[in-house]
């Protein structure tokens, strides 16, 4: 029987390295992405990283297929973006060092936050099993980052939640309390939306949204690991039921004082 839970996780720095950036400033995604996000589930449940080259690590070829979904955590981010800051290193090994010390810039988040969202299936999936039980007793096999292994991450076992979900069909004026997917990318079964989302909502008081390219997984070439990206929104706006989101739920937590609507991909 499958279940949807979330756990709360939480750093005190990150750095979610862009690939296009290789040289000065090297920037950081703003939100967890999915493959970062199944890189640290692969380290609660003690799954194996990248050990062959032109095969895909063992934890994404065991979770690339789980539903996730991803909320930034109230309290932490300014309308969907984090503080960031930039540190600033001297690489003093000899090799990186022909023409003189290296000198790396990082634009780094401070204190990023994310509500993550699991389906799993653990009387079936092994791996899921494992999982499930790690987040909610708290304990992890190896050491979970934000993106580099000096940046550590974290969860309350007390604030990990069990949902009642279904899926979500807008009848009425609805928000979506998640990040979601408004453009995927041109491949295969994926879709195109032939219309702007963002066209059909009402403003609310405090509106805003938020936009970025996010990878959503890696492509089908394990030896050029690369990442395949989306177009990825967090926004408070109010949306009319004709805004056509896919794979949105209906989320139900006694714990918690009202439903939330979330996309799981």
């Amino acid at each position: 029987m499958e279940k949807l839970i979330s756990f709360d996780l939480r750093s005190d720095f990150g750095f979610f390295k862009k690939p296009d950036i290789n040289d000065g400033l090297q920037l950081s995604y703003n939100m967890l992405h999915k493959p970062a996000l199944l890189g640290i589930l692969g380290a609660i449940a003690g799954m194996g990283g990248y050990e062959e080259k032109g095969r895909f690590p063992e934890y994404y070829e065991r979770l690339a297929g789980t539903l996730v979904g991803i909320e930034p955590l109230e309290g932490f981010h300014e309308r969907g973006n984090f503080a960031k800051t930039v540190i600033t290193y001297t690489n003093t090994v000899g090799y990186a060092n022909l023409d003189g010390n290296l000198i790396v810039h990082e634009h780094t988040l401070v204190r990023p936050a994310y509500r993550c969202y699991l389906c799993l299936n653990p009387s079936h999936d092994e791996a899921h099993r494992k999982l499930y039980d790690a987040i909610f007793s708290g304990q992890s096999h190896y050491v979970p980052y934000m993106g580099k292994n000096e940046f550590h991450a974290w969860w309350d076992p007390g604030e990990v939640a069990e949902y009642g979900w279904e899926p979500f069909t807008p009848k009425q004026d609805f928000r979506v309390d998640s990040l979601f997917i408004r453009r995927y990318p041109l491949k295969g079964h994926r879709k195109e939306q032939d219309f702007d989302v963002f066209s059909l909502t009402k403003e609310n008081e405090s509106s805003f949204a938020y936009f970025e390219r996010l990878p959503i997984y890696f492509r089908d070439e394990p030896g050029f690991i690369q990442y395949e990206l989306a177009e990825f929104a967090y926004a408070d706006w109010v949306f009319s039921p004709a805004s056509e989101i896919d794979s949105l739920f209906r989320v139900v937590n006694k714990k918690q004082p009202k439903d939330s609507i979330i996309q799981l991909f």
